[in-house]
């Protein structure tokens, strides 16, 4: 029954990830007459996707769902924002991608921990699956430079691809612990 579960959740992780990808992320700003305004952030939903992916599916789910998007992206379709396949791997954005695995562990092990189901240990579950990602994208970065993948310079990269996307991932951490604060509590996950 755990092994369904496990795959359950995978599966779901899997399409909400594709789905995030091609979903602008943007906030509602306060405003007292219609319509509404909104903000488009400089990201989109696929780095939510994963991390609400972790905090109600657990580690092994979202690894195995991290896992499954990029061989889906690689050698299959092109499911991440800049497209896909094999030449991908020597693309700057790549290692964000790869951080997909480890932000997908640490982020679900975090929030497995009994003590930890409310919104702010959920927020810094989330918060420690995009500090991952972003290291693991800019060492991608640093290697790339090194390596001489990119003509780019190091500085310009890090820039474009590290801090101007890491307030909106940011900034998206709280509706994602909310979110998966109603479904563990729905789904009756301690």
């Amino acid at each position: 029954m755990r092994a369904l579960s496990i795959w359950s959740g995978a599966l779901a992780g899997v399409i909400l990830i594709i789905m995030g990808a091609m979903i602008p992320s943007a906030i509602l700003l306060p405003k007292f007459q219609l319509p509404l305004s909104t903000l488009t952030l400089n990201s989109s939903w696929q780095i939510p996707a994963l991390l609400l992916c972790a905090l109600v599916c657990g580690p092994r789910s979202s690894v195995i769902s991290a896992v499954a998007y990029l061989t889906i992206g690689i050698f299959f379709l092109p499911v991440f924002q800049g497209g896909g396949s094999i030449g991908y791997l020597l693309t700057p954005e790549f290692g964000y991608l790869i951080g997909f695995i480890p932000a997908s562990w640490i982020s679900g092990q975090a929030a497995q921990n009994v003590e930890r189901n409310n919104l702010i240990s959920l927020f810094l579950a989330a918060i420690y699956g995009v500090i991952a990602i972003q290291l693991i994208g800019t060492i991608n970065l640093i290697i790339g430079t090194t390596l001489s993948y990119s003509p780019e310079p190091l500085e310009s990269l890090i820039f474009k691809y590290t801090l101007v996307p890491l307030l909106a991932q940011i900034i998206l951490c709280p509706s994602i612990a909310l979110i998966a604060l109603i479904m563990r509590k729905s789904l009756l996950i301690k």
